[in-house]
């Protein structure tokens, strides 16, 4: 990863076919850092200090970040250099990039497909080799499923394991800051980098990661569970299916264990998903009023400014969870 060679003008025109990147810039880190230079990018809902901080969305198209995330800021130290802003669903909400309000991102692999979402921007970039690893955030499924429609690993971490102080919160309780990679050592190296206690974020854990270590040491004595009504859910295609059984047979072949096991209450996961995202979703988004910061469209009244401002400011997908919100 420390020899990786970031190409301006290249990834410029790669860029103009998948849209993954909004805005290029430098942020450089600690030139004592031992990953010195190493580039990387950043979804555009977690803050950087120089950089804008739009979460593709009309209502904050010209607001800039006023200071530096945590997650961000520990790489910046340990010598990494962020070099661009990436793409997104609208506020991360939706899972196939085509709700940003600066156009859908591209999969790289196939311009006709899409690269999934929120993080679409940043697996796009990744998977076209921009830069060998991005941050992105997942609340239900957003760094975890573009990194499979993209072909490359999407980490999301234990919730606190990472500081979300300068994530721009869609739903607080289940928000995490997670890595998209074109390997899981890179993936490893940057979340233990990324991780530990912040006092900036009650939430955050106090722990020592260490996740590198033991990498490249002999799989032994190692049980996996999987739960039996993953294979019982509707929609799954055939194809996705069977190789999700090759990749148990691979693992039983290394020597791993593998267990099925009954987690009854799963089917019910994606309805409480649901009822928790847009009703912390609608709450957080109540800052967004034309007031404080961002978009504002001035009105006759208080209320009118309200109404207007968040009508032109907010797209589709995101007036329709905060309306999921109230029909509760």
């Amino acid at each position: 990863m420390k020899d990786f060679n970031f190409d301006l003008e290249k990834s410029k025109k790669i860029n103009e076919k998948i849209n993954a990147v909004l805005e290029f810039t430098t942020i450089e880190g600690n030139k004592n850092g031992k990953y010195y230079s190493t580039p990387f990018l950043v979804k555009d809902n977690i803050q950087v200090l120089g950089t804008k901080n739009t979460c593709a969305s009309k209502i904050l198209e010209n607001y800039n970040s006023t200071y530096t995330a945590t997650a961000v800021q520990k790489l910046l130290d340990a010598g990494f250099t962020v070099v661009g802003k990436t793409n997104l669903d609208e506020f991360a909400m939706g899972g196939s990039n085509e709700n940003s309000a600066f156009g859908p991102v591209k999969n790289p692999w196939d311009l006709e497909r899409i690269p999934g979402g929120s993080s679409g921007g940043s697996a796009a970039a990744v998977a076209a080799k921009i830069v060998p690893f991005a941050l992105g955030s997942d609340t239900g499924g957003s760094v975890r499923q573009p990194a499979s429609f993209c072909g490359i690993v999407g980490y999301k971490p234990t919730y606190g394991a990472i500081s979300r102080y300068g994530l721009s919160a869609f739903a607080s309780s289940l928000d995490q800051i997670g890595v998209l990679s074109t390997n899981v050592e890179n993936a490893a190296i940057v979340a233990e980098v990324m991780s530990g206690k912040d006092e900036n974020d009650s939430t955050s854990l106090n722990i020592n990661w260490d996740l590198t270590s033991k990498l490249n040491e002999k799989i032994e004595n190692l049980k996996i569970a999987v739960p039996k009504e993953v294979f019982e859910l509707e929609g799954i295609d055939e194809e996705i299916l069977n190789k999700f059984k090759e990749t148990i047979d691979t693992l039983k072949q290394n020597g791993i264990t593998v267990e099925e096991i009954n987690i009854p209450h799963l089917k019910y996961t994606v309805s409480i998903y649901y009822i928790i995202a847009p009703s912390e979703a609608s709450s957080n988004l109540s800052r967004y009023d034309g007031m404080r910061y961002g978009l504002r469209d001035e009105k006759d009244s208080l209320k009118d400014t309200y109404m207007q401002t968040r009508d032109n400011g907010f797209g589709l997908e995101v007036k329709r969870r905060i309306f999921m919100e109230h029909l509760h």
